[in-house]
């Protein structure tokens, strides 16, 4: 395993239409818990957005703005975490660049979401260059922090896979450097003399007898020191592994829970499905939507028994209902002793009481467009500096930096 800045999370969003529950209970809860065990870099993935939605424009920008507004709202924090707009970090495109010399087409075409998205959207042209390579500027933009965590949902593991091949290809090609061995020893002296007689001891251990707690013991090691450099860092990492310098490190997936909230017909809340409840919607029209929810077919009249199982309305229920309410539906519904209006009550006072205070901060922000933007450049200005430095070792490493 080569290093991964453990520390580090990555994650993004596309700016493609207003937020719902969908996003709050996905995405934005779990931001919010992350952000305070990691350092996060969340971002605004405005040029994946183009990826399908190339040929109407008009609203990304105001997406863009509603966005992290929402993200604010939700409780993401720019003190505990970097927020920022994708393509003010114009480095992400030099590095897809660069990842794109060497990655092999065969790669692209084979990650799943590649052709299931085609076979989803047949409505839209997606044989374009940008949708192909879109998993590639995916492992652009994981790498450009070295962040060693993505959360993912089962079905984007392949994404983090594809990048960690990226990352070991760049590596195998790249991190071959000249007197590696001398530049790793001279970099183990930095340590001080306690530590860097420790790490050999350990180095050895692992390579001559493979002893994986040595491996573990000498990266906990590695990861505490603050007297080297990143990129002696990285060059003892590999020289613990009997590799080269480790230039991109490969990320690990984080899963994350599927999201349990279902829309209001039953399937996964989704805008595809016209299913949604979003972050903004006024509380009488969320009144409206809950209130006129499908119901168990078999609840023709008010006296007929019902199965809360077959019920949309019982799956928001397993979402925001006390145990003691869910045990006052499953028997009410059954014995026909409450009504299908009776029983949706709960749901919309629990959905109201989340979204209040959420809309509050929500009205306060859009009445200081600035402040959003201050926070939004003031993250831009922090990634392009960990861009900067993670290009600057790249472009060392690839033969492109002239001086």
């Amino acid at each position: 395993m080569n290093l991964a800045n453990t520390q580090r999370v990555l994650s993004g969003m596309r700016p493609t239409g207003r937020l719902h529950l969908g996003h709050l209970h996905g995405v934005l809860h779990n931001w919010v818990k992350l952000q305070h065990e990691y350092k996060c870099y969340f971002f605004v993935a405005d040029w994946h957005a183009l990826t399908t939605h190339y040929e109407d424009t008009r609203d990304i920008a105001d997406s863009v703005w509603d966005m992290v507004i929402d993200w604010l709202a939700a409780g993401v924090n720019p003190g505990e975490a970097t927020l920022f707009i994708q393509s003010r970090v114009p480095e992400h495109a030099e590095l897809h660049l660069l990842l794109s010399m060497f990655t092999p087409l065969s790669w692209l075409e084979r990650v799943p979401s590649y052709k299931d998205q085609q076979n989803k959207l047949k409505g839209k042209d997606l044989n374009t260059y940008g949708f192909l390579g879109y998993p590639l500027l995916q492992s652009a933009d994981i790498l450009m922090y070295r962040a060693g965590l993505v959360p993912v949902g089962e079905d984007q593991v392949a994404h983090v896979e594809l990048t960690r091949e990226v990352a070991r290809r760049f590596n195998y090609l790249y991190g071959r450097e000249v007197d590696f061995e001398e530049k790793a020893r001279n970099a183990s002296r930095k340590m001080g003399k306690k530590s860097s007689k420790l790490y050999k001891e350990l180095r050895n251990r692992y390579q001559e007898q493979g002893d994986i707690e040595a491996l573990n013991t000498a990266r906990a090691l590695l990861e505490n020191q603050q007297n080297i450099t990143i990129g002696d860092k990285e060059r003892l990492f590999g020289y613990l592994e009997g590799e080269g310098r480790v230039i991109l490190p490969e990320p690990q997936p984080l899963l994350t829970k599927a999201s349990k909230m279902p829309g209001l017909d039953g399937q996964k809340m989704s805008k595809s499905y016209n299913n949604t409840i979003a972050l903004r919607d006024p509380p009488k029209e969320v009144q409206e939507k809950l209130r006129t929810m499908p119901t168990d077919p078999a609840r023709v009249r008010r006296t007929d028994p019902g199965e809360p199982d077959k019920c949309p309305v019982w799956q928001m229920h397993q979402v925001y209902s006390s145990e003691g309410t869910k045990t006052w539906v499953q028997e009410g519904c059954r014995s026909a002793s409450i009504g299908c209006l009776d029983c949706k009550e709960p749901i919309i006072e629990a959905v109201l009481k989340e979204l209040t205070p959420i809309q509050e901060i929500v009205r306060n922000y859009q009445e200081s467009p600035e402040a959003v933007r201050a926070i939004i450049a003031e993250g831009c200005e922090e990634a392009r500096s960990e861009a900067h430095d993670t290009l600057e070792e790249v472009r060392q490493a690839m033969g492109l930096l002239y001086r």
